[in-house]
């Protein structure tokens, strides 16, 4: 059983990550989205590079391959619900998130947030990443947050369970026994 000191010093090395990362990201986020809605709307800023992207100023009212076209509110308004979901989600399993879980909760977080900012201050998304080598929706820094944050967090949960699936069988290879109460 992980004494109480232990599960706070988890909670707070973990909120310490999460704020951190979140704050990072997001800043990052807002200065390149700040940076690229300088320049004339369908711009091409800089690139292509590598004939892989290049830097297209797109000013987006809707989600990824138009779906959702001139939703901006409600997918602001969903943005930060999906943003007080995972806050309280995090909150409720702080002391036992591994560090990849929260660093992927927190990436989530602020793309998250980023977009709804842009959706509530300007009325859309600025978007400037525009691949060159595939027909692929242009994004932004949030966006890349968005998706490596879920791909990191359940990367984090199946390495969690993974290692909650061996410590058992360790624990009897090795003949001790577990005392009521401990592994909860």
């Amino acid at each position: 059983m992980t004494a109480p000191a232990d599960k706070r010093s988890l909670r707070g090395r973990n909120g310490i990550i999460f704020a951190l990362v979140a704050v990072a990201w997001l800043a990052i986020d807002i200065a390149t989205k700040a940076d690229f809605n300088s320049y004339q709307l369908g711009q091409v800023i800089a690139g292509p590079f590598l004939g892989l992207f290049q830097f297209r100023l797109v000013h987006n009212t809707g989600a990824a391959w138009g779906m959702f076209g001139d939703s901006t509110f409600a997918l602001g308004v969903m943005s930060l619900v999906v943003c007080t979901v995972l806050a309280v989600y995090l909150l409720a399993i702080a002391r036992r998130a591994n560090v990849a879980e929260v660093v992927g909760i927190a990436l989530v977080f602020a793309g998250g947030l980023g977009n709804a900012l842009d959706r509530f201050t300007l009325g859309y998304v600025v978007d400037f990443i525009d691949t060159t080598f595939i027909e692929f929706p242009t994004f932004n820094v949030a966006d890349i947050g968005v998706t490596c944050g879920f791909v990191l967090f359940f990367l984090g949960m199946l390495w969690a369970s993974r290692a909650e699936g061996k410590a058992p069988a360790a624990t009897a290879a090795s003949g001790a026994s577990a005392k009521p109460g401990e592994g909860e």
